[in-house]
């Protein structure tokens, strides 16, 4: 007798569907699978065998045959377990088979039947909306992550043998009741805030600049100054996060198994690997080419702390990924494209003993250590982050006053909260979504291409002799002076101006005076 169940699988962050046919025959008895399955997959008859007969079932004693269709595509993971088990209750007549019809079945099976959790539940879903599959029966424990996916009812289940009541009729599952993003939104919390931060004045309004235009921040500075607060500080100054967006980096996270208790990403990414993170790692890979720490990343912060410390090999993999905003893994078993459109935050000293440059102690480190020390950053990296700021530590008595004081660059108290910066940037992301929203490769200054450059940032004939004057003094590259233009652009829009005047072209090439300071 022959039966058939869908199943999803995953390619990356995309969803497809699996047709499980179960074939049983008289004969010697065997169990074959094919359809490209991997060893994940082809394991699954010892954990099916063993969950049907401590369920009460047993497997028949036949020829069964299970296939995974389209058998061109390859499998895997444990997610076929379930499909798997119901299609051959459902061949040996256990379930009735019209119970199966426009259903589809993912999970993983312990040998006592009970279902666990899979990876790249919400890319699945969001393919079984697309394709018309009326519900989806899916371990108990991966449900959350359908929360917010409207279509297909989501059918939870904690035991094979809740799954088979269900399907007779016996103990009906209740659907997952779905939620708003709205609701998500406002349960958020973020951590540090600007106001937990004394002094500073000027790299909080680099930073507020650098998360209203989406551009990448270095911050040199000694030991203890506070970049590391700073940088955490980034994520409650970020512009609020579109269901798109949140949809998007929420498939990523889903796929390497990190989904969220609430099921939807609702806060923007912000990833720390540590300095002895390999390429691999970083950039995606493994034999199947999952994503790494720059896909898990996007539209968030990748924050590089020590960034000399970090292997030379594993720096360079991240340049294309800054201009092109997605990575390509290719490996023995998959060729995958993962979206990597990140905030690259990073922080590091000045030289070997960090005080290089500094005004509160004398370094102790010799020339040819500092220079060896700072040429573990390549120059091609440096360009590519817009924005180097100096980070200082801030006296002690400004540490132990009770209100910092004092006047920010941007205009308002040094100690205001992230609340009002936030507020500010958001306006300056509302421009820029309004103006490039015709356009397919930006959604901020940080993301646009050269010729959306000379269309989108108009200069003032002042303004153009002074950026050429800069670039010509500093040594700047060519590509340096397409940074400093987004950079003017991203000031202009936090000053409410259409056009880019010599005051933002000035604020905006300070940001890379520290390239001549300490690798010039």
């Amino acid at each position: 007798m022959l039966a058939r169940v869908f199943s999803l699988g995953v390619s990356g962050i995309e969803g497809f569907t699996v047709a499980v046919e179960v074939d049983l025959a008289d004969g010697l008895p065997s169990f074959e699978m094919v359809g490209l399955p991997d060893a994940a997959v082809r394991e699954s008859r010892e954990r099916v065998r063993a969950a049907l007969k401590n369920c009460g079932f047993s497997m028949p004693i036949k020829r069964i045959t299970v296939n995974l269709a389209p058998a061109d595509v390859r499998k895997e993971g444990p997610a076929f377990d379930l499909p798997i088990a119901l299609a051959t209750l459902a061949a040996e007549g256990k379930i009735p088979p019209t119970s199966l019809e426009g259903l589809a079945a993912v999970g993983e099976m312990s040998l006592d039947g009970s279902l666990r959790p899979v990876r790249g539940v919400l890319p699945a879903l969001i393919h079984a909306r697309s394709a018309g599959i009326n519900a989806v029966m899916l371990p108990a424990a991966s449900a959350h992550e359908g929360r917010l996916i409207e279509g297909a009812a989501l059918l939870p289940a904690a035991h094979l043998r809740d799954a088979v009541a269900h399907l007779r009729g016996e103990a009906a599952i209740i659907p997952a009741p779905t939620v708003k993003f709205e609701q998500l939104l406002a349960l958020r919390e973020i951590g540090l805030a600007f106001e937990n931060v004394r002094g500073h004045a000027g790299a909080k309004r680099a930073l507020e600049i650098a998360a209203a235009g989406g551009h990448n921040v270095l911050m040199i500075g000694p030991p203890g100054s506070g970049k590391t607060m700073l940088a955490r500080c980034v994520p409650g100054i970020l512009p609020d996060m579109s269901f798109e967006e949140a949809l998007e980096a929420t498939r990523i996270h889903s796929v390497a198994g990190v989904v969220p208790p609430e099921g939807m990403i609702s806060v923007r990414p912000f990833r720390t690997p540590h300095h002895t993170a390999s390429t691999t790692s970083l950039v995606g890979g493994g034999a199947n080419a999952l994503p790494g720490e720059i896909s898990k990343a996007h539209n968030g912060v990748l924050f590089l702390d020590e960034l000399p410390e970090y292997r030379r090999d594993a720096l360079e993999a991240l340049r294309q990924p800054m201009e092109d905003g997605h990575v390509t893994v290719t490996r023995i078993n998959a060729q995958i494209s993962y979206p990597a459109r990140f905030m690259l935050v990073c922080s590091m000293n000045p030289c070997p003993c960090g005080h290089y440059g500094s005004r509160g102690r004398e370094c102790r480190c010799t020339p040819g250590e500092i220079k060896r020390y700072l040429s573990r950053v390549s120059g091609p990296l440096l360009d590519r982050i817009d924005m180097h700021i100096e980070v200082e530590s801030v006296p002690v008595e400004e540490l132990a006053s009770d209100e910092t004081g004092g006047v920010s660059q941007s205009g308002g108290a040094a100690s205001e909260t992230s609340a009002d910066v936030l507020r500010r940037v958001n306006a300056a992301r509302a421009v820029q979504r309004a103006r490039y929203q015709n356009l397919e490769s930006a959604f901020c200054n940080a993301a646009l291409d050269a010729r959306a450059l000379n269309r989108y940032c108009p200069l003032e004939p002042e303004a153009r002799a002074l950026l050429v004057r800069c670039c010509e003094h500093m040594g700047l590259s060519s590509r340096a002076y397409g940074r400093i233009l987004k950079i003017a652009r991203t000031i202009a829009d936090l000053m409410g101006e259409d056009r880019i005047a010599p005051a933002h072209i000035a604020e905006a090439a300070q940001y890379r005076a520290l390239d001549g300071k300490y690798w010039g």
